[in-house]
């Protein structure tokens, strides 16, 4: 069986970012694969590592040329090889899920592993637009996942707490945080990733095309009020405090 591991590169969580003619500029920001994603591919070498048959495990990348990055920090953790379909588009989720769908089928993949929220997009629904696409079952918010035959097995998190679940391959499964911890990519498996095969595809051959267009983007920002509450009267300035708080505020009830 292959697995599919999408990668995407998004802005650090510490990078400071900015707003240049509507659009958001990443000139100069520290970029990296998404923190999900990340999660994904360090599952599917867990999977294989654990025993289970495994023939190949595949990174799918779409983005501008420095995404070749992310990819190259995916093949260094060990992933076997990548594929990057080069575009400067900005494409939405359900845009994408064509082009994994297409991969996974051409690939002859068994499972699917996306993170289950895109830092970029905010966005939950590429793994259900995948699925929806390819009519295979769909496994969210995994915590816990282990390959059993043709079955997949684990736990995932739900609105009351977190179930256990069993279903049947192939499948597309969504990643997180607590579902392991990813492993750094050692100096001789950098050295070995740029070996590894990166095969560069282009949009129009899979005829994806945006959705959703991006007419204006914006920063938000919160100005301070820079109250200053008088604690000369420790009840009336706690009185204030809540007033503001609830009021001006409104961050309490």
């Amino acid at each position: 069986m292959k697995i599919l591991t999408l990668v995407r590169q998004v802005p650090d969580a510490e990078a400071r970012v900015k707003i240049s003619a509507g659009s958001v500029d990443l000139e100069g920001a520290t970029l990296v694969i998404d923190g999900m994603d990340e999660y994904g591919v360090e599952e599917a070498l867990r999977l294989r590592e654990g025993g289970a048959n495994i023939e190949e495990i595949v990174a799918l990348a779409v983005g501008p040329k420095r995404v070749e990055d992310a990819l190259r920090t995916a093949l260094a953790m060990g992933v076997d090889r990548a594929i990057h379909v080069e575009t400067s588009e900005l494409l939405d989720p359900i845009a994408l899920s064509r082009i994994v769908a297409q991969v996974a089928q051409s690939e002859g993949a068994g499972l699917i592993l996306v993170g289950g929220q895109e830092a970029d997009w905010d966005s939950q629904a590429l793994g259900a637009a995948t699925a929806e696409r390819l009519g295979w079952p769909q496994l969210t918010w995994t915590n816990e996942l282990r390959l059993e035959g043709d079955s997949l097995t684990g736990r995932h998190d739900v609105d009351d707490g977190n179930e256990n679940f069993r279903a049947s391959l192939p499948a597309v499964v969504t990643t997180q945080q607590g579902l392991n911890e990813p492993r750094y990519p050692t100096l001789p498996n950098i050295m070995k990733a740029k070996r590894k095969e990166l095969r560069k595809d282009s949009l129009e051959q899979y005829g994806a095309r945006p959705t959703v267009r991006v007419v204006n983007a914006e920063i938000q920002t919160r100005a301070r009020l820079n109250r200053m509450i008088d604690g000369k009267d420790p009840q009336a300035a706690a009185e204030q405090l809540l007033d503001l708080l609830r009021n001006e505020a409104k961050v309490l009830a």
